[in-house]
Order: C-alpha cells, then structure tokens, then sequence
C-alpha cells in the first residue's frame, strides 16, 4: 500500500515539474555526492517514517501509537541540536522533559502493551525527527535547489518508493496474496485500486502541503497542525474503533500537549525577537524568508569575512 503511495506521489510531482519545465526553479543541478548525502536520507527517513508507524499498528491501537508518537518533538529537538539548527539551552531541555513526563504517563499502566510495538513507533518517532530536520535543511539551503517543495518531492518520493517496495518484498507475505479478501476477486481488486488512489492523492496533498508551510513560513505550524492532527486521530480512534481511554492516558496526552505548545511558544518568541544585533541584521542568512539559521553557514560566513578583512 505505501508502495502504491509513494509512486504515485512521484508520478504526480512529476508530472507538475513537466508542466512547470518553463518555470525558473525547474531546472536543479544536484552533484551525485550531495543527492546521496542530503537526498537519500531524507527520503530513507520519510520512508521508515511511515512504515515504522504503520507496523506499530499491528501490534498496538491506534489510541496509543498516536500518544506515543507525540514524543517525535523530542527527537526533532535532538536533530536540530545535532544539525546546528539550535542552540541547546535550559528552555529546551525543560520541554524535552515535560514531553518525556508525558510519554511515561501514557505508556503507564498500558493494558495494551506490546514490547514491539513500542518499539516500532518509538524508532517511528526517531525518524520523524531526522527526516522534518533534513526535509528543513533542503528547504530552506540556497545551495541545494530544492526550495521549491514540489521539486523536492519529486526527488525523495522514488526513493521512498523504492525502499518501501525492497522492504514490501522482503517481509510481506506475497504467497497469501491471492487469498486475501481484497484481491479475492475482480470487483474487490479494482475496489481496492480505487482505495489505494485515493488514499495516495490524499497522501500527497498532506506532504505536499507540510512541505509548503514549511518552505513558506517554518516548522512551528507545522508542528501546531501536528497536535490538532494527533488529537482529532485520538478521538477518532475512541469513538469509532472504540480505544480504551484512561484518565492517566488523559493526563500524559495533556502532558504532551504541554510540552509541545511550549515549544510553539518558545520557537514563536524566537522568530519574533529575531536578529539581536546589526551584524545579524546584515547578514545575508537573516532575511525575511528565513526560518531556520544553519550554524554552520553562519560560522562559515564570519571565517570568510575575516579573510576578506
């Protein structure tokens, strides 16, 4: 199913680059070097992403993936940290904390749990951190061409087809495929082609459109639409499917919320103060279209402006 997913996301922002061939982004040259180093990964941690999350579901509800995968700010943290995209700083390491707290909670007295599936959607959360950090990194880097949300979906989306066809084959139990309710016969295979075209047309407005937001304003509302999503799948999962829901679970889901509203706020009073002082001001990497300062720019710019001096 992902499979299907993802190549039609690549036939379609394919598709929208062919007919966009005219436009002053289409053309992006891209060494081979910077393709597998920036590129691959991130479509490598898209792709495990999703499939990490979706295997978690055979093993625990949906109630509880959700509330555990509230915790990928924590990791999205971490990676930025590591990518010189923040400054650690006690602010920071508060709401990882607060977060943390909330994660346990949920997790607390789970009559539902299940060692692998924890750890599915816990590796799913890890990988939702790397990927959003370099999905960041390409969107908002001159150097790598790659601004134009469409055209960078066209560059992770078949790798992540590929991957995720690799993984299929290895794992997925192709010998009952025939037997399966929804191939069983031709009504039910064109059935569930419908099903699966429309759930890779959603699939790529909802990339599409976490994409833009991140290209055109930042990672902030990104995250904000994150915890309405996680909520509004939470009371889905309740009524419809049915989830337990306990008054504990309740008070690490609100933990959670907690701790990421803090990091909006944070991250919000951040992009409001803005440059400090005049030097920043006048640097290049500070202008209105910014959102993320990659460090090692920064530090790079300053060594070569001494050079020049």
């Amino acid at each position: 199913m992902n499979t299907v997913h993802f190549a039609l996301q690549a036939g379609l922002s394919r598709l929208i680059i062919f007919f966009q061939s005219k436009g002053p982004d289409s053309a992006v040259e891209m060494g081979w070097k910077d393709y597998f180093m920036r590129v691959v990964p991130t479509a490598l941690g898209t792709a495990s992403d999703i499939n990490l999350s979706n295997a978690s579901l055979v093993f625990i509800s949906v109630t509880f993936a959700t509330m555990c995968k509230s915790a990928a700010p924590i990791f999205l943290l971490l990676f930025a940290f590591a990518f010189r995209l923040e400054n650690p700083s006690i602010k920071l390491l508060g709401i990882i904390f607060v977060i943390s707290i909330g994660v346990l909670l949920t997790v607390a007295k789970e009559t539902e749990f299940d060692f692998w599936g924890f750890i599915f959607v816990t590796l799913a959360a890890v990988m939702s951190g790397f990927r959003w950090s370099m999905t960041q990194i390409l969107l908002q880097k001159d150097t790598y061409g790659l601004k134009n949300p469409i055209t960078l979906m066209s560059h992770v989306t078949p790798v992540m087809a590929i991957a995720t066809m690799i993984l299929s084959l290895l794992l997925d139990p192709w010998s009952d495929f025939q037997k399966n309710s929804y191939f069983d016969n031709p009504w039910h295979v064109m059935r569930s082609c419908l099903l699966m075209l429309i759930g890779g047309s959603l699939a790529f407005f909802m990339v599409l459109t976490e994409y833009i937001l991140i290209s055109a304003t930042s990672a902030i509302t990104v995250t904000i639409a994150g915890v309405v999503k996680e909520a509004v799948t939470i009371l889905v999962a309740v009524f419809y499917f049915h989830d337990e829901f306990t008054w504990l679970k309740g008070v690490g889901l609100f933990t959670i919320m907690v701790g990421v509203s803090l990091f909006n706020w944070y991250k919000y009073e951040k992009l409001k103060r803005g440059p400090t002082n005049e030097d920043d001001v006048n640097s290049p990497q500070f202008t209105a279209d910014a959102k993320y300062i990659i460090l090692d720019d920064l530090e790079f710019q300053d060594e070569f402006e001494e050079e020049d001096t």
